[in-house]
């Protein structure tokens, strides 16, 4: 048996904001949002992030890996739109 895909659930303290940063600065589209307004999928190629308000704020911050063919490019695309990078490429075996 093979995995296929992955769909991390993540926190989020402005579900609106957090639906426009993703669309604007890391490229993806908005794919469903349910109607209370409380939980949105965001997607783009063949990757999916599930967004949830989180009123509470107790929460770790999260952090994704998203694996590309091509990182230099990934990374001077999301540079140009405007994303907060927190890591600098880093080769490592």
């Amino acid at each position: 048996m093979k995995l296929s895909r992955i769909a991390p659930e993540i926190p989020v303290s402005d579900l609106r904001a957090s639906i426009e940063y993703y669309e604007q600065k890391l490229g993806f589209g908005l794919a469903m949002q349910m109607p209370a307004g409380d939980y949105a999928l965001v997607e783009r190629d063949d990757i999916a992030i599930h967004l949830f308000q989180d009123d509470n704020r107790s929460h770790s911050p999260a952090g994704m890996h998203i694996f590309t063919e091509d990182l230099d490019e990934l990374h001077a695309e999301l540079r140009q739109r405007g994303a907060h990078v927190s890591q600098e490429i880093m080769r490592k075996p």
